[in-house]
Protein backbone atom coordinates (compact mmCIF):
# COMPACT_ATOMS: atom_id res chain seq x y z
CA UNK A 1 0.00 0.00 0.00
CA UNK A 2 1.24 3.77 -0.62
CA UNK A 3 -0.55 6.16 1.21
CA UNK A 4 -0.68 9.92 1.76
CA UNK A 5 -2.80 11.52 4.22
CA UNK A 6 -2.65 15.45 4.22
CA UNK A 7 0.87 15.79 3.12
CA UNK A 8 2.52 18.92 2.92
CA UNK A 9 5.90 19.85 1.40
CA UNK A 10 7.18 23.05 2.01
CA UNK A 11 10.17 25.13 1.76
CA UNK A 12 8.54 27.84 4.13
CA UNK A 13 7.34 27.83 7.64
CA UNK A 14 4.26 25.58 7.91
CA UNK A 15 3.34 26.79 11.01
CA UNK A 16 2.00 30.07 9.20
CA UNK A 17 -0.41 29.03 6.57
CA UNK A 18 0.05 32.09 5.16
CA UNK A 19 4.14 31.94 4.06
CA UNK A 20 3.41 28.05 3.98
CA UNK A 21 1.14 28.56 0.92
CA UNK A 22 3.62 30.58 -0.74
CA UNK A 23 6.47 27.92 -0.65
CA UNK A 24 4.79 24.91 -0.69
CA UNK A 25 5.61 22.42 -3.47
CA UNK A 26 2.88 19.73 -2.21
CA UNK A 27 -0.38 21.32 -0.79
CA UNK A 28 -2.39 18.51 1.87
CA UNK A 29 -2.60 15.69 -0.93
CA UNK A 30 -4.26 12.83 0.25
CA UNK A 31 -4.68 9.53 -1.70
CA UNK A 32 -4.46 6.08 -1.29
CA UNK A 33 -3.28 2.78 -3.78
CA UNK A 34 -3.75 -0.27 -2.75
CA UNK A 35 -1.29 -3.21 -3.38
CA UNK A 36 -0.91 -4.55 -6.88
CA UNK A 37 -2.47 -1.24 -7.92
CA UNK A 38 -1.23 1.10 -11.29
CA UNK A 39 -1.61 4.83 -10.91
CA UNK A 40 -0.07 7.45 -13.41
CA UNK A 41 0.31 10.14 -12.29
CA UNK A 42 -0.08 13.30 -14.86
CA UNK A 43 0.36 17.24 -14.53
CA UNK A 44 2.55 20.31 -16.08
CA UNK A 45 5.44 21.47 -15.73
CA UNK A 46 5.58 22.66 -11.82
CA UNK A 47 3.37 20.93 -10.95
CA UNK A 48 5.02 18.55 -7.82
CA UNK A 49 5.30 15.35 -9.98
CA UNK A 50 8.42 14.72 -8.74
CA UNK A 51 8.72 16.22 -5.66
CA UNK A 52 5.14 13.62 -5.14
CA UNK A 53 7.54 10.42 -6.47
CA UNK A 54 10.00 11.51 -4.28
CA UNK A 55 8.35 11.23 -1.18
CA UNK A 56 7.22 7.71 -2.30
CA UNK A 57 10.90 6.23 -2.86
CA UNK A 58 12.07 7.80 0.75
CA UNK A 59 14.12 10.36 -1.46
CA UNK A 60 12.33 13.19 1.12
CA UNK A 61 10.40 13.84 3.90
CA UNK A 62 7.30 15.64 4.19
CA UNK A 63 6.76 18.65 5.83
CA UNK A 64 3.97 17.93 7.23
CA UNK A 65 1.46 14.95 7.36
CA UNK A 66 1.69 11.08 7.18
CA UNK A 67 3.11 8.85 4.08
CA UNK A 68 2.83 5.13 4.88
CA UNK A 69 4.77 2.40 2.13
CA UNK A 70 4.12 -1.00 1.79
CA UNK A 71 2.23 -1.08 5.68
CA UNK A 72 5.26 1.06 7.21
CA UNK A 73 5.61 4.44 8.09
CA UNK A 74 9.23 5.50 7.28
CA UNK A 75 9.01 8.03 10.04
CA UNK A 76 8.94 5.72 13.10
CA UNK A 77 11.71 3.31 11.22
CA UNK A 78 15.44 3.25 12.66
CA UNK A 79 18.18 4.21 9.81
CA UNK A 80 18.39 0.15 8.81
CA UNK A 81 14.75 -0.36 8.62
CA UNK A 82 14.14 2.52 6.51
CA UNK A 83 17.44 1.20 4.07
CA UNK A 84 15.66 -1.76 4.24
CA UNK A 85 12.42 -0.88 3.24
CA UNK A 86 14.22 1.30 0.42
CA UNK A 87 15.90 -2.27 -1.06
CA UNK A 88 11.88 -2.86 -1.71
CA UNK A 89 11.20 -0.08 -3.85
CA UNK A 90 12.84 0.07 -7.56
CA UNK A 91 12.95 3.85 -9.04
CA UNK A 92 13.49 5.01 -12.36
CA UNK A 93 14.82 8.66 -12.20
CA UNK A 94 14.72 10.98 -14.81
CA UNK A 95 18.58 11.76 -14.38
CA UNK A 96 19.02 8.09 -14.77
CA UNK A 97 21.81 8.05 -11.94
CA UNK A 98 23.88 5.59 -13.46
CA UNK A 99 27.06 5.03 -11.58
CA UNK A 100 29.56 6.34 -14.69
CA UNK A 101 32.47 3.89 -13.65
CA UNK A 102 30.49 0.82 -13.90
CA UNK A 103 29.58 -1.06 -17.47
CA UNK A 104 25.86 -1.63 -18.43
CA UNK A 105 25.73 -5.28 -16.28
CA UNK A 106 27.29 -3.68 -13.26
CA UNK A 107 24.99 -0.63 -12.64
CA UNK A 108 22.34 -3.52 -13.26
CA UNK A 109 23.69 -5.91 -10.94
CA UNK A 110 24.15 -3.45 -8.11
CA UNK A 111 21.13 -3.81 -6.42
CA UNK A 112 21.34 -7.42 -5.78
CA UNK A 113 24.70 -7.37 -4.68
CA UNK A 114 23.35 -4.38 -2.21
CA UNK A 115 20.42 -7.22 -1.43
CA UNK A 116 23.08 -10.34 -1.13
CA UNK A 117 21.36 -12.33 -3.78
CA UNK A 118 23.45 -15.28 -4.72
CA UNK A 119 26.01 -14.24 -8.43
CA UNK A 120 25.28 -17.13 -10.35
CA UNK A 121 21.53 -15.27 -9.90
CA UNK A 122 22.59 -11.76 -10.22
CA UNK A 123 24.20 -12.98 -13.69
CA UNK A 124 21.29 -14.86 -15.15
CA UNK A 125 18.94 -12.05 -14.06
CA UNK A 126 21.12 -9.16 -15.11
CA UNK A 127 22.37 -10.61 -18.30
CA UNK A 128 18.28 -11.42 -19.04
CA UNK A 129 16.87 -8.35 -18.16
CA UNK A 130 19.48 -6.51 -20.40
CA UNK A 131 18.83 -8.38 -23.51
CA UNK A 132 14.85 -7.72 -23.13
CA UNK A 133 15.61 -3.85 -23.15
CA UNK A 134 17.66 -4.61 -26.31
CA UNK A 135 21.22 -4.05 -25.11
CA UNK A 136 22.86 -7.23 -24.78
CA UNK A 137 25.42 -6.40 -26.78
CA UNK A 138 26.27 -3.57 -24.51
CA UNK A 139 26.91 -5.21 -20.94
CA UNK A 140 30.41 -4.04 -21.06
CA UNK A 141 29.36 -0.85 -22.01
CA UNK A 142 30.05 2.18 -20.12
CA UNK A 143 26.91 4.56 -19.68
CA UNK A 144 28.84 7.50 -20.97
CA UNK A 145 30.17 5.65 -24.35
CA UNK A 146 26.16 5.17 -24.61
CA UNK A 147 23.11 7.07 -26.13
CA UNK A 148 20.14 9.01 -23.76
CA UNK A 149 18.11 6.14 -24.64
CA UNK A 150 20.50 3.26 -24.10
CA UNK A 151 20.94 4.89 -20.60
CA UNK A 152 17.25 5.14 -19.50
CA UNK A 153 17.30 1.39 -20.44
CA UNK A 154 19.97 0.70 -18.28
CA UNK A 155 17.79 2.68 -15.81
CA UNK A 156 15.03 1.08 -16.34
CA UNK A 157 16.44 -2.49 -15.94
CA UNK A 158 18.39 -1.81 -13.14
CA UNK A 159 15.13 -0.60 -11.25
CA UNK A 160 13.01 -3.65 -12.11
CA UNK A 161 15.49 -6.33 -11.49
CA UNK A 162 15.17 -7.45 -8.44
CA UNK A 163 10.74 -7.61 -8.78
CA UNK A 164 10.87 -5.04 -6.13
CA UNK A 165 7.17 -4.70 -4.33
CA UNK A 166 7.17 -0.88 -5.24
CA UNK A 167 7.89 0.44 -8.94
CA UNK A 168 8.14 3.91 -8.76
CA UNK A 169 9.28 5.44 -12.22
CA UNK A 170 9.87 9.44 -13.22
CA UNK A 171 9.66 9.86 -17.13
CA UNK A 172 10.43 6.16 -17.64
CA UNK A 173 9.77 6.79 -21.53
CA UNK A 174 10.97 10.43 -22.08
CA UNK A 175 14.17 9.53 -23.76
CA UNK A 176 12.78 6.19 -25.57
CA UNK A 177 10.99 5.72 -29.19
CA UNK A 178 7.45 4.45 -29.09
CA UNK A 179 9.09 1.00 -30.18
CA UNK A 180 10.62 0.71 -26.64
CA UNK A 181 8.21 2.57 -24.75
CA UNK A 182 5.64 -0.13 -25.78
CA UNK A 183 8.27 -2.44 -24.96
CA UNK A 184 8.78 -0.60 -21.54
CA UNK A 185 5.17 -0.94 -20.76
CA UNK A 186 4.98 -4.83 -21.58
CA UNK A 187 7.37 -5.39 -18.95
CA UNK A 188 6.43 -2.69 -16.84
CA UNK A 189 2.67 -4.25 -16.88
CA UNK A 190 3.86 -7.93 -16.49
CA UNK A 191 5.44 -7.08 -12.86
CA UNK A 192 2.17 -4.93 -12.09
CA UNK A 193 0.46 -8.63 -12.73
CA UNK A 194 2.83 -10.19 -10.57
CA UNK A 195 2.08 -8.09 -7.65
CA UNK A 196 4.29 -5.18 -8.10
CA UNK A 197 2.42 -1.72 -7.05
CA UNK A 198 3.32 0.93 -9.96
CA UNK A 199 3.46 4.49 -10.17
CA UNK A 200 4.69 6.62 -13.04
CA UNK A 201 4.70 9.94 -13.78
CA UNK A 202 4.73 11.15 -17.20
CA UNK A 203 4.01 13.82 -19.59
CA UNK A 204 3.14 11.64 -22.11
CA UNK A 205 -0.63 11.63 -22.45
CA UNK A 206 -0.85 9.53 -25.42
CA UNK A 207 0.87 7.36 -23.68
CA UNK A 208 -1.84 7.18 -20.79
CA UNK A 209 -4.70 6.80 -23.47
CA UNK A 210 -2.76 3.48 -24.67
CA UNK A 211 -2.26 1.81 -21.51
CA UNK A 212 -5.17 3.14 -19.32
CA UNK A 213 -5.31 3.06 -15.56
CA UNK A 214 -7.16 5.29 -12.46
CA UNK A 215 -4.69 8.46 -12.76
CA UNK A 216 -3.59 10.94 -10.57
CA UNK A 217 -3.22 14.85 -11.96
CA UNK A 218 -1.65 17.71 -9.78
CA UNK A 219 -1.40 20.95 -10.38
CA UNK A 220 0.29 23.50 -8.40
CA UNK A 221 1.14 21.38 -5.98
CA UNK A 222 -2.43 20.14 -5.04
CA UNK A 223 -4.24 16.97 -6.16
CA UNK A 224 -6.85 18.07 -8.93
CA UNK A 225 -7.39 14.30 -10.09
CA UNK A 226 -7.29 11.35 -8.07
CA UNK A 227 -9.55 7.65 -10.10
Amino acid sequence: MVSFDGVWLSYGNLARPDSAAADSVLSDVSFEIQDGGFRWLTGPSGAGKTSLLRLIYLGGRPSRGRVELLGLDPERLRARERAMLRRRIGVVYQDFRLLGHLSAYENVALPMRLAHRPEAKIKADATEILHWVGLGAKLDSLPGALSGGEQQRIAIARAVVGRPKLLVADEPTGNLDDEQAERLMMLITALNRLGTTVVIGTHNLGLVARHPAPRFELAAGRLTRHD
